[in-house]
């Protein structure tokens, strides 16, 4: 095996009597995996985060209970350690290590990041380097771990990529069987592992991006010129995994149980993948099209299993927009059949504001009062068609009624600010929203009890790629500030609490999405200068990554602040997600003109994804 022998680490006890929640570390959870260590393959999956938020992650859950149903592999789990544990390993000169057999990361074969979103890129580098493993791919040789990488963000994580040797774009379940699979083959030679070979090999794995086997070039401005494989046995772009049936992977039926409260902290069934409503902002909506459904009995069956087997007393659905599971109404019922008995409560997440329903929130409570959260967006009906918000102020006027009504006493509201063509009158138009929910609430034909308790909380818009809006400059965060202003000041009013979320960092959250490679530099810098945790606002310090900005000679307006035009080639335009480029761009041009782009079910737009199902893919340019 080419793998490190490495011993287990044994933190002492005075350690763990030190940091702030001792059980983030100690592992030992139920329904953990132990395994002998002489299995062929030691997979150590890597969540760059707290304890708390990975545990809350469903693919972590899922991938862990696949890949140790293996009999050939040993998935074990690693999270970034808070500050103070770090600062404990690194004065006693402990590495970075696995919670269920103690096991260095550099003693893995493979250790897998998940990528969630940009702002955890410096967490990643932090525990390369807690574990003693190179940060770049090209300073490892056969004897490190491979280090790869999946999530959502891993579509465009050019600005990490010299880090990784290989990055998984799209979703994981078949894709990391195969993966494991190709790395048997080439572990097992008998001339030893190969890894320029294995990478090659790994390369043509649909699903499968090796960054090294790919090179950039760049205009005198800064542009990208070009994205290219090496050779011509290199695919020139890389097609995006898409698992067809969702009834074949992922259903748990032994889920972690951590040890301690976690942020979403309760059983959880995926409905669907996907969503059929394509509002232009939103990332998720093209990344997981096309639109795929789990089946009533396959939900039933295992929500019946992950009651037995976990003893938790909440039951959450999970998709994009859950309202859109064709079959909710007969998956509530049944699940309701099997989860009363047990006292056990159904938790149902946002909902669309034109299909909210009395009966569906009646249900979800029956056993527990929830909150509600709805996600209007905007503030006026101009604003929500250019972003293809399909809903009306009356849906939000309706459906507050209707909760009003079944005793619900408050709600919350999310809004961005910064969205493209936003004007003054848009933020207006939010507080108007929230007033005339108040005037409603104080209108009612029944006096309330309860006082009305709304909390609006306002989103730094950020141009995200592969969405229609990746071409769009982000606004200048002094205009975004005085649009929070105006809305605090219409807001003062008793019972409506507003919250915004940091400037700074959402700007740089920007400039990491549309990012490059070269800032790998950037990164590099603002970690050595301490910057972990930036999604944390109390950690983030944003003189240090201005100065990482400048020692790199990069300009974060070039990223972030900047619009592109139809031609220019974007950092990830060798990804291939199967929504057309064309079809973006023409999506951009009706966000402009205020036009409106019906969802999936009703009529095909020919975004390209349809491909995934082996139907006939329309032809169309782009």
């Amino acid at each position: 095996m080419r793998r490190q022998q490495l011993d287990s680490v044994r933190l002492p006890r005075h350690l763990l009597n030190s940091v702030e929640k001792p059980a983030r570390y100690v592992g030992g959870e139920w329904n953990s995996v132990q395994k002998q260590s002489d299995v062929p393959v030691r997979f150590a999956f890597a969540f760059p985060d707290t304890y708390e938020i990975g545990m809350s992650n469903l693919a972590l859950r899922i991938l862990y209970s696949q890949l140790n149903q293996r009999q050939d592999t040993w998935c074990e789990r690693v999270f970034a350690p808070w500050t103070d544990m770090e600062a404990g390993l690194r004065r006693l000169g402990l590495p970075l290590h696995s919670l269920e057999s103690k096991t260095p990361l550099a003693g893995f074969d493979l250790v897998g990041f998940t990528l969630q979103y940009e702002l955890s890129f410096t967490n990643v580098l932090n525990m390369l380097d807690l574990a003693g493993i190179p940060l770049r791919s090209a300073e490892r040789g056969p004897k490190w771990p491979l280090i790869i990488a999946g999530g959502p963000v891993a579509c465009h994580a050019e600005p990490l990529a010299d880090a990784f040797d290989l990055l998984l774009i799209g979703e994981g379940e078949e894709l990391t069987d195969e993966l494991i699979d190709c790395y048997r083959r080439f572990n097992e030679q008998p001339d030893g592992f190969d890894k320029p070979a294995f990478l090659r090999a790994a390369a043509a794995i649909e699903g499968v991006y090796v960054p090294s086997l790919y090179t950039v070039s760049y205009h005198a401005d800064g542009r990208i010129d070009s994205v290219k494989p090496v050779d011509a046995s290199v695919p020139a772009r890389i097609r995006r995994r898409v698992v067809r049936d969702l009834d074949q992977v992922g259903l748990l039926e032994h889920d972690l149980v951590p040890n301690t409260e976690i942020v979403h902290d309760r059983m959880f069934l995926e409905v669907m993948r996907g969503c059929p409503r394509g509002c232009r902002f939103c990332q998720a909506g093209m990344l997981y099209r096309p639109l795929r459904q789990r089946s009533v009995d396959a939900l039933t069956r295992q929500a019946d299993q992950l009651q037995k087997t976990t003893g938790y007393d909440e039951l959450g659905l999970l998709s994009l927009s859950t309202s859109d599971y064709q079959e909710l109404g007969p998956l509530t019922d049944q699940l309701l059949c099997h989860l009363t008995p047990q006292r056990t409560s159904l938790s149902l997440p946002s909902l669309r504001l034109d299909s909210f329903s009395l009966e569906l929130m009646e249900k979800a409570s029956s056993t527990r009062k929830s909150g509600l959260t709805f996600a209007p967006e905007a503030g006026t009906q101009r604003l929500r068609d250019v972003i293809n918000k399909q809903i009306e102020t009356e849906d939000l006027m309706a459906a507050m009624r209707l909760a009003f009504t079944g005793g619900w006493s408050g709600a919350k509201l999310y809004f961005m600010l910064g969205l493209p063509t936003e004007t003054m009158e848009d933020v207006d138009g939010i507080a108007g929203m929230t007033e005339s929910i108040r005037r409603l609430y104080r209108e009612l034909p029944e006096k309330p009890k309860r006082r009305l308790t709304l909390t609006v909380s306002a989103a730094f818009f950020i141009p995200k790629p592969f969405t229609p809006f990746q071409w769009v400059a982000q606004e200048d965060q002094e205009q975004v500030w005085q649009k929070v202003s105006r809305l605090r000041d219409l807001l003062r009013r008793q019972g409506i609490r507003l919250q915004w979320h940091d400037l700074p960092s959402g700007r740089l959250e920007a400039v990491l999405a549309r990012g490059d490679r070269r800032l790998f530099q950037v990164l590099e810098t603002a970690w050595k200068n301490g910057q972990t945790f930036t999604a944390w606002s109390d950690h983030y310090d944003d003189a240090v990554w201005q100065a990482a900005f400048s020692e790199a000679g990069l300009d974060p307006a070039f990223y972030a602040g900047r619009a592109r035009d139809q031609s220019e080639v974007l950092p990830w335009d060798h990804i291939d997600i199967g929504v057309r480029r064309g079809f973006l761009w023409r999506e951009y041009e009706k966000a402009l003109q205020g036009e409106l782009t019906p969802e999936c079910r009703i009529a095909c737009t020919a975004c390209g994804a349809r491909c995934y199902e082996g139907g006939i893919c329309l032809e169309h340019d782009g």
